[in-house]
């Protein structure tokens, strides 16, 4: 439906009045066709047919010439007339196509000038998407006192007029698109957003990759805690949370790790996957298909089709799974300091297409057949991996459990096994047997920029703690088989996150050893979380979880007075 309406009509002028455009309209600029004696399509006409046809009688002249041993510079007048015509036609040719095609452009520029010499609006070179804003009679440039302008543009956002979607293409000015819009959604909504965080943002650094049409920003307290003694290097490790007591805990898991000696964080794996679902008219097809794929020999092809996709990506193996005529085959493959799911999905697509020519009756369902599995929590993430997969230890000493967790190793080995691993069994979890690591590694994902919704297979962790020394040192560790980071693309290129990512290290891509940010970031997350499960634990086994949460995760603040004066 055309929404666009006429523009407004101006206000009567009070200067002298302009003489008309008809007498300033520029005189035109002659052409090389207005020279012909015959309309131009007649011309060019003629002079393509004999141009086309004296072409096809040199050429059947001079076969004839071959095949009779003549030799070909003997011509006849005839065949010089022929040569001569063609000679001319190919000029004529060159000029419509060349001289007049460049005159055309002289021409459009002469009359651009002409144009803004009298002041006339043109849209030629908008996007048809910013037309609707000229046809409103809106001020692009945003050069305006009284914000008229917005007002107007606001107006059409709530009527329906406008798509608020399209205001960062028309307006070409990211901060006044959210402003505008920010405005139209309270008036829709008949309430105020005020404690909506507005200014200070960079909006035109989430356009068209972080978030759609924005209102604004939340603010989520970045907490830091450390240093993480891992490896032999010392981390401090940004926490965005808004639970009290969190990165209280983790920084004293971190204090008894660093004061006995540091942790240890091994990477066992590094490899994103895709899963797409195809199908067959019969299970039997589907089941040749399972056989090629998994063929070592046609493994090697595959690789160079999948690896063309990427400069980093590079395909580690093929898994499939068949169910009746449908078959999902999951795709694995490494890819750099990226987290990679767009990486892979090309690699992927680039497989399918390849095996269209082998199997022209392959029907791709999907390019995800939740085989993968993408934020949701699976059995195949927890045996197989997907990302990265670590595992990190520590054994912390009877001194740092006594003085600094305030616990004993009994009594945490004890609780381990009665909760993280037990209680964890009798509740059917999948990939839950923790206290509580998705706290870490959600605040560290927010904070570094990741998806957030990733946390739910990136949180998957065994933790297992054992009496080691004759019963004097706990040695602590977690497994996890799928932790998604990327330190490059998405949120990591964000401002705040990046900053959060250069205070670790690991900000951008590795030029030396691509994949190495993203893997070290993987080895934090799961020493943050080694930290947190040891301060966790300890808390509970000594009876301080509730005290510390009263004490500290309870706001003390009269909330009554504070919403008496909104």
């Amino acid at each position: 439906m055309d929404l666009r309406r006429k523009l407004p009509p101006k206000p009567p002028s009070t200067t002298t009045k302009q003489p008309s455009h008809r007498s300033h309209s520029p005189t035109p600029i002659p052409k090389a066709s207005d020279a012909l004696p015959l309309p131009l399509y007649l011309t060019n006409t003629f002079f393509f047919t004999l141009f086309f046809s004296v072409a096809y009688y040199l050429l059947h002249r001079w076969r004839d010439k071959i095949r009779s041993g003549t030799p070909l510079h003997v011509v006849t007048l005839t065949e010089l007339s022929a040569i001569v015509l063609l000679i001319a036609s190919f000029i004529y040719l060159l000029g419509f196509f060349g001289i007049d095609f460049v005159q055309s452009f002289i021409s459009r520029e002469n009359e651009q000038l002409n144009n803004d010499d009298h002041n006339v609006v043109s849209t030629n070179n908008v996007l048809s998407d910013r037309r609707l804003v000229y046809d409103y009679g809106f001020d692009v440039t945003g050069d305006n006192d009284d914000g008229n302008d917005d007002d107007v543009i606001v107006k059409s956002v709530v009527s329906g007029e406008v798509n608020s979607y399209s205001l960062e293409a028309s307006l070409g000015d990211c901060y006044r698109a959210a402003k505008i819009r920010r405005r139209a959604v309270e008036r829709i909504v008949g309430r105020e957003v005020l404690g909506l965080g507005f200014e200070g943002f960079d909006y035109e650094s989430i356009l068209g990759q972080c978030c759609e049409m924005p209102i604004g920003y939340v603010q989520v307290p970045v907490g830091v805690a450390g240093p993480l003694l891992l490896n032999g290097g010392e981390f401090m490790v940004p926490m965005a949370t808004t639970e009290g007591c969190l990165v209280a805990s983790t920084n004293r898991g971190c204090k008894a790790i660093c004061l006995s000696g540091g942790a240890t964080a091994i990477l066992l794996k590094d490899g994103m996957t895709r899963a797409p679902v195809v199908r067959f008219a019969t299970a039997e097809r589907a089941s040749q298909l399972k056989f090629y794929l998994e063929d070592g020999v046609n493994f090697d092809t595959l690789s160079v089709v999948f690896n063309k996709s990427s400069r980093f990506a590079r395909l580690q193996n093929i898994q499939c799974s068949i169910a009746g005529k449908n078959l999902y085959i999951r795709f694995t493959c490494s890819t750099g300091d990226a987290m990679g799911m767009n990486m892979v999905s090309k690699g992927v697509q680039n497989v399918l297409d390849f095996l269209q020519n082998d199997f022209p009756d392959m029907d791709v369902i999907g390019i995800s057949g939740n085989f993968c599995s993408d934020k949701k929590p699976a059995a195949v993430n927890w045996i197989e991996g997907r990302g990265k997969s670590v595992v990190c230890e520590a054994v912390i000493t009877e001194e740092v459990v006594r003085k600094v967790l305030k616990t004993t190793v009994p009594a945490l080995v004890e609780l381990n096994m009665l909760k993280n691993l037990t209680g964890s069994a009798i509740a059917g979890s999948l990939g839950g047997f923790n206290a509580h690591a998705a706290n870490i590694v959600s605040a560290v994902f927010i904070a570094t920029g990741q998806d957030p919704a990733q946390n739910i297979e990136s949180s998957h962790c065994i933790t297992m703690m054992e009496a080691v020394n004759n019963g004097k040192d706990l040695h602590v560790s977690v497994t996890m088989p799928s932790i998604e980071v990327g330190t490059v693309g998405g949120g990591t290129q964000l401002a705040s996150q990046s900053a959060c990512l250069n205070l670790l290290g690991v900000k951008g891509a590795c030029i030396e050893s691509p994949g190495s940010n993203a893997q070290l970031l993987a080895r934090i997350v799961a020493g943050s979380v080694l930290a947190g499960e040891l301060s966790l634990m300890s808390a509970i086994s000594a009876g301080q979880l509730v005290k510390s949460h009263m004490k500290y995760n309870r706001s003390s603040r009269d909330m009554s007075a504070i919403a008496s004066k909104v």
